[in-house]
């Protein structure tokens, strides 16, 4: 008849040792002193004819000290990151009140103000001009830009209509059209607006979100340039 094993007894009794367990819970985690005294008991107990070698010894020594090391190495790595991330986010927020570029054609016009932009040119344009529409979609000012290489191209409106009125204060869509080998065409804008607050999530520095006025919620990492 089989004797029915006795749950309460440690696997490694017959060794001599006993692992480090919580007076409270039982530990199912095997440290670096648990270690060392299974290779203790390991050199105690074994076989005479049969001697541990140097080079399987040297080998279990090695494969702990990497999953140590490892372990160390993830830990020091989720520190950094965490640090890393409350760095950004402390960044992000001395935005707040200050102007930033970002892709887009929506800008907000405050009152006596001008809107800073760039349009994106793909090559060498003979002409380029910059439109400012209404909510409505009317074209309520225009200038030209003339020839421009390819790039960036920067451009400032100053708030006024093309009498020379000053619109109301809000938000207006800019258009720029470049004429590349015979073609007008509308190339990608940036547009410099500020950033009105900034919300921070849970993971990555990809997750702070500015919130950029005229704009909405533009992530930090697609922020071009920070005037």
């Amino acid at each position: 008849m089989v004797n029915p094993i006795d749950k309460s007894s440690s696997p490694f009794e017959g060794l001599g040792i006993g692992l480090k367990q919580d007076d409270a819970k039982p530990s199912n985690k095997l440290g670096q002193e648990d270690f060392l005294q299974l290779m203790l008991a390991q050199l105690r107990h074994q076989d005479p004819l049969k001697p541990l070698e140097n080079g399987e010894f040297i080998g279990q020594m090695a494969q702990f000290s990497t999953v140590s090391g490892i372990q160390d190495l993830s830990e020091a790595f989720n520190d950094f990151a965490s640090s890393l991330q409350s760095n950004r986010a402390l960044q992000a927020s001395g935005l707040v009140g200050r102007s930033v570029m970002v892709h887009g054609d929506q800008a907000a016009l405050e009152a006596g103000g001008v809107v800073q932009g760039a349009a994106v040119v793909p090559s060498t344009a003979t002409a380029t001009t910059v439109s400012i529409q209404d909510k409505s979609g009317q074209t309520v000012r225009s200038f030209e830009l003339g020839p421009q290489p390819e790039g960036q191209v920067k451009f400032t409106w100053d708030g006024l209509s093309d009498t020379g009125q000053p619109l109301a204060p809000g938000n207006y869509r800019i258009r720029v059209d470049a004429m590349v080998d015979g073609e007008v065409s509308a190339v990608p804008t940036l547009i410099a607006s500020k950033v009105e607050s900034v919300s921070l999530g849970q993971g990555s520095a990809q997750d702070i979100t500015l919130n950029v006025a005229g704009v909405g919620p533009v992530s930090l990492a697609d922020v071009d340039e920070i005037l």
